[in-house]
């Protein structure tokens, strides 16, 4: 009975939620989770009762999983695909691809126009720090994601948000105010991070990367960003724990998942006694723990290498990763 039900199934109209995962290269789980969260999914049904995509879904399928790769959120690139109303008329194989255009990001209104030789909607430090002290979450918002699309997490991480965090520290220290700024602008950053964190659809490696805070270290930002850097630009697949995670709980999601990396970050002394590293877990196949931050004492076991910028965490754990 089962078989008859999938042969009736396969003969009707449309295409089955298997048939669009083959077609695209996203797993079923992921189209699954595009339909629920973002309402993009199969718009009809069948004389059998079958939920089928017809040619507008998977024209719209095909140019969020577009999206996503060229590093914009999800849900962004879900809200772009619902607007769509007309599409192509051939088949998505068989058009002939147009040049991807870079996403385009009004300026958020109430904040000065860009200069003519400005990318469109990606602003300088001043100006996003302007729209943080203003709390205008929108604009923050705006602005991150169009800088995050077009230069990438890296950029966007040395050339625009940490500029921005030593203005509005700097302002901290002068007045003793702007802690509501801080809290704000940091919570659109990471609002923009976990988007960009969602498996790749063809992980380039076997094993994900694990990230996590050290023991009371409440920085996560930081592990945030490298997933999305690994993630988006590197298709390194990734979990994070976030802040305060304690070495046993850590241990125990190293024996579960097996990651090729485990990056544990320290930002403040208070949290950098190297001492619990030691204690981790040996893997079989084994796992490179890697330390980032400014927090680490000295002492760090030999085997656990140290890095020291942004740049040198994301070459040292993809080399691991996809070794």
């Amino acid at each position: 009975m089962d078989e008859q039900r999938q042969v009736v199934a396969d003969e009707e109209p449309g295409y089955g939620i298997g048939a669009v995962a083959r077609r695209l290269g996203v797993p079923a789980p992921t189209l699954r989770t595009w339909n629920l969260r973002y309402g993009v999914g199969p718009s009809r049904r069948s004389p059998g009762g079958h939920r089928r995509y017809d040619a507008r879904d998977l024209w719209r399928l095909e140019e969020m999983n577009r999206l996503i790769r060229s590093g914009i959120p999800a849900s962004d690139a879900a809200r772009r695909v619902l607007r769509i109303e007309v599409v192509p008329s051939a088949p998505p194989e068989e058009r002939e691809r147009e040049p991807e255009r870079e996403p385009e990001w009004p300026a958020p209104k109430g904040i000065p126009s860009l200069k003519a030789d400005r990318p469109p909607g990606v602003p300088t430090v001043a100006m996003l720090a302007r729209a943080a002290t203003m709390l205008d979450s929108g604009a923050v918002h705006d602005w991150i994601g169009a800088a995050l699309a077009r230069h990438g997490v890296l950029w966007t991480w040395e050339r625009l948000v940490m500029p921005v965090f030593e203005t509005i520290c700097r302002r901290q220290s002068e007045s003793g105010a702007s802690i509501e700024v801080e809290h704000l602008f940091s919570d659109r950053l990471m609002a923009a991070l976990i988007g960009l964190t969602e498996r790749p659809a063809r992980p380039a490696g076997p094993r994900p990367v694990l990230l996590a805070c050290a023991e009371n270290d409440l920085h996560s930002l930081p592990i945030y960003a490298l997933a999305a850097a690994l993630t988006t630009e590197h298709r390194v697949e990734t979990r994070v724990l976030g802040a305060r995670t304690p070495y046993p709980a850590l241990a125990d999601a190293m024996r579960r998942l097996g990651p090729s990396v485990v990056f544990v970050w320290s930002q403040l002394p208070e949290t950098g006694d190297p001492a619990p590293l030691a204690s981790l877990p040996v893997l079989r196949p084994p796992s490179l723990v890697v330390a980032g931050g400014t927090g680490w004492w000295d002492g760090l076991p030999a085997s656990i290498p140290r890095v020291a910028s942004f740049q040198d965490a994301i070459t040292r754990v993809v080399a691991a990763a996809l070794a």
